[in-house]
This record gives structure tokens, sequence and C-alpha cells, in this order.
């Protein structure tokens, strides 16, 4: 008999039924009751095969017929043409505001998603093409400052916001390759706060956060919100004058550091005064916020060991320099005095190196340097501090406490590992604006049932959130979305007859687990009625 791939079909299906995206889809972008498909039902399909097999926005048929959708969706998969999923891309890309509101919304009161923190962050996706011709209601695929350093390309930006309970994106938008960070906040909290149906959630977000403007209207919204100074707005005199012993111990250990011995466990110390910002006019009102000044230890050595690289690798340059003067390549004062200016900035030293470049009477230049050590020792003075800026009060959390918030920050990150890695955003092989943006939207869906997928597992073993069996060495680990994907992509189906229903078929122990702890029962599949 046939045998079709079901994998992560029917949690997929099951989730998005939860989410009633088709319903959603199918509100905000109605079809003639005579079309074998509603919008919704291909944007299901379009999200189940970004969950299943990522892959370019290519020959969906053919891989709806070797995977069991028709079975899962009722859907022939013939239907699924790349024309069938354009027109869908088209169809709710003027609707991507309210889609995307209406289903984090349906997110949070389905499954209970606490919204009381909300972690913010955005990231920049490299486009090949010149993308001349572009619908100008839409994000603009444009040059910008890319993650990846791939100046040389276009890019579109997407932003994340995700809950600090199970790290589930619940909203996202799509932004100009050339949009700036810095502006995009109050626009993300406004949503948030029409989303959330609340006003009092945490927003945590990285320093492009603090800005006079953001900070004045996050102030005026009464959002509190967690952010760490940029760097050019705290003196290294600051950090230089604290005292580490005047500092208290967080007590907080990073989950990487949870096998290490106690004495190579990175230790986190804080300190705490007040920062205050200011506008451009004199009328503008000042704002003090509670400053958190953080020491770590590991950042420290990371600072430590990479200014001796610097300093390693710009005393070689230099030695050769100083071999070489007057020679046949640096027989001029001035050939030496452009190449130590190279070697400075290259190896970042212009504040460090001390250089005197002479000349003998034979017109022979010669080279004398040194490293400042007082500058030296101010430097490492303020390795391993930061400073973070937060408008709670000592009352509603310590220093201790924000900077425990604040550590939520990394799931933004890991939602981005996933978003380029197992659901593979990139590349992407459209001509128009209007439909990456629709596409970026279809996948951030995905992210969310994949995450919910992973917190619902987590949710299901209790207190310990860990099981063996996911890898070889069957020790007790945290499931992740990946590892739920990759245990469920080998389940089999074997299509039912009209005497016989179909056969689900399970071959690892750890599939049978993974379906219980996710709800779903493969002897009754009434995820497979039509």
């Amino acid at each position: 008999m046939v045998e079709r791939r079901l994998g992560a079909l029917p949690a997929s299906a099951e989730f998005l039924r939860r989410l009633d995206l088709a319903g959603i889809v199918d509100g905000l972008c109605p079809i003639r009751e005579v079309a074998h498909l509603t919008h919704g039902q291909v944007i299901e399909v379009m999200i189940a095969n970004r969950l299943s097999a990522p892959a370019p926005l290519v020959r969906v048929g053919d891989w709806a017929r070797e995977w069991a959708v028709e079975e899962v969706f009722g859907i022939d998969p013939g239907l699924l043409g790349d024309d069938r999923l354009a027109r869908a891309l088209d169809a709710i890309a003027p609707h991507l505001d309210e889609l995307v509101g209406t289903v984090g919304a349906r997110a949070i009161t389905e499954f209970g998603i606490d919204v009381s923190r909300i972690h913010w962050d955005m990231t920049s996706m490299s486009l090949f093409g010149a993308y001349e011709d572009q619908d100008e209601q839409f994000p603009q695929v444009k040059y910008g400052h890319p993650k990846d350093r791939r100046v040389d390309l276009k890019q579109i930006q997407a932003g994340l916001a995700v809950s600090g309970d199970g790290g589930v994106p619940l909203f996202h938008r799509v932004y100009d390759g050339g949009a700036g960070e810095v502006a995009q906040v109050v626009g993300a909290m406004n949503a948030l706060r029409k989303m959330a149906d609340r006003r009092n959630f945490l927003l945590v977000a990285d320093s492009k956060l603090v800005s006079y403007p953001n900070v004045t209207a996050l102030l005026e919204a009464k959002v509190a919100f967690i952010a760490p100074a940029p760097a050019s707005k705290i003196p290294d005199r600051v950090y230089a004058a604290l005292n580490l012993d005047d500092a208290q111990v967080v007590d907080y250990v990073p989950e990487r550091d949870a096998g290490k011995p106690a004495d190579q466990r990175e230790v986190y110390h804080v300190l705490e005064d007040t920062h205050t910002i200011t506008g451009r006019r004199k009328s503008d009102p000042v704002h003090t916020l509670r400053r958190i000044l953080v020491h770590s230890a590991g950042n420290a050595r990371g600072q430590q060991a990479a200014r001796a690289k610097r300093l390693a690798r710009a005393t070689e340059d230099l030695d050769k320099l100083q071999h070489g003067a007057g020679g046949r390549f640096y027989g001029t004062a001035e050939k030496i005095t452009a190449r130590i200016g190279v070697i400075a900035k290259t190896r970042r030293v212009e504040d460090c190196l001390r250089t005197t470049v002479t000349t003998d009477e034979a017109g022979r230049p010669a080279l004398e340097w040194h490293f400042d050590q007082d500058v030296l020792t101010a430097q490492a003075a303020t390795d391993g501090w930061y400073a973070l800026l937060t408008t709670l009060t000592p009352e509603q959390a310590t220093a201790e406490q924000v900077l425990l918030r604040y550590k939520g920050q990394a799931v933004v990150e890991r939602r981005y590992h996933d978003f380029k890695g197992p659901l593979a955003v990139a590349p992407v092989f459209l001509q128009h604006n209007r439909r990456i943006a629709a596409l970026i939207t279809v996948i951030c869906l995905a992210l969310l049932v994949f995450c919910l997928i992973e917190r619902q597992v987590r949710q299901a073993l209790g207190p310990e959130q860990t099981m063996r069996g996911l890898y070889p060495d069957n020790r007790a680990v945290r499931p992740t979305g990946r590892m739920i994907f990759y245990h469920l992509a080998s389940l089999m189906i074997r299509p039912g007859t009209a005497t016989s229903p179909p056969i689900v078929l399970i071959n690892r122990g750890v599939q049978a687990h993974l379906l219980e702890l996710l709800g779903i029962d493969e002897t009754r599949p009434r995820w497979l009625e039509t």
C-alpha cells in the first residue's frame, strides 16, 4: 500500500486550528464560493510546508503529493500551483497588520500566554537582485546596515516581539531595508498594547530603544522598559571609578555554565545609580532613570583576551615596520607615518599607540613606538562593565531582578536563530516587495506555531521540563522546537480505505511520547477528517 510522509503535519494542523488561522484569513480576505480553495486554506498549507520542509517557495504541489497534505488538510495537491500561492500572498498583503494582531491576540487567549514581559528586537535579511520597480505601499527593499555585513546587498527588515512566557513570537512587523531601528520602538509598543489589551507590560529591548523620543513616549504611555545604555552615553570614567567590592553578587548561573565547577561559572555583580536623558530643546523635560551598573566576569575575560590579541598583532606589524624603516618599501618618513595610521586603525590601537618618526643626517627614517600603559590601565578598569536603564522602581524590582529580567532578551536571539535556521527565511525567490512582506509574515506565523509546539511540550513535561530520547546518549535535556520537529519528521501514514481507518506508523518511542505531550491521539486521527 502507498505510504506518505506525515511528519509534524498533525501537530501543525491542530495548532493552526486552535489559532483559527484559516478563519481569520478568510474573514480578512473573502473569496468566491465557487473557488476550490480559500486563501486561509492556502496560507495554512504554506505554514505547514515551512514547518515540515523549509525551502524556497517553489514546487509546493510536489511536496504536498509526497506528504500527507490531502489526508491532514483535505486539499488536493494539484491545486497548490505557484500561481495559487502567489494569489494568496497578494490577498493577505494589504491586511498584514490586522492579520498579525488578530492571530497574536488569539494565541494569547487560546494558550493562556503571560504577556507581562515582552522582548523586542529587529533583524535584517539580505536579498539578491535590483528590485527597481517596487510598490510604495509596502516595505521597500533597500540598502541599510545588514546584520550579516553584506553591505553589497539590499535588504528587508523584520521586528519580532517575543513573550517572556515560553519565548512565543506574538507580534512581528516588516520594515524597509533602510529603516532605523530606533524609530520603530514606539510603533511596536502601541501595536503590542492594542494586541495584548493591557497597558502595564514590561518592554525589554536593546540599546536602540534608548532615545529621548522613545523614552518620552514610553513614559507617557506608562509602559515600563529595560534596555542597555548605548556605549557612547556612558563615559569610561564612570566605569573606571566603580569599585567591584561595593557591588552585590547576583544569584544567577547562566544555562551554559550549569554543569561547570563553581569557580569556572560566570559571575555577575550589580550597583545602582541614576541616569538623565535630555532633549534637544531647552524646554524639553529631563528624564531621570534608574541605572543598573552590571559587571560580568565573562565579559571582562573576553575583553581582556581581545585586547591582548589586538596588541599582539599590532606589535607584530609595528616591529616589521620598525625593522623595514629606511628600506625599499618604507624609505621615507611619510610612508612610515601612513603605514602607522593603517596599523593603528585596523588593529584598533589608535588610543594607546605612541610613535616617533625621526630622520638622520643621511635622510634615513627610523621609528620608535610604545603602548601608553596609563591608557591600557584605564581601559582595563572598565572591562566587564555595562549599564541597564529602566523605569521600574526599586519596589517593583531590585537591581538584581532588573538584570535577571533583561537576561531573558536572549530568547529573541534564539527565535531569530529559528527564523533563519529551521524555518529558512532565506533565500527568497520573489520579485515583488509586496509578496516578500507577505511571505515573511507567513514564515513568522510558522515561527509562532513552532514556538507554541515547543512551549506545549515543555509545559506538559512539568516543572523539570526535560525528557530523554532526543539524543543518542539518552541524556535528559529540555526539548527544543528543532528537536521536536526533527523526531516527528520520520512519521509515516498508511491511508485508510472504505473498510479500514488510516494508520500512523510510529517507529520510535520518542515519537509516541511527543504526540502524547502534544495531546494528539494517533489512534483517533480527528485531524484526518475531511
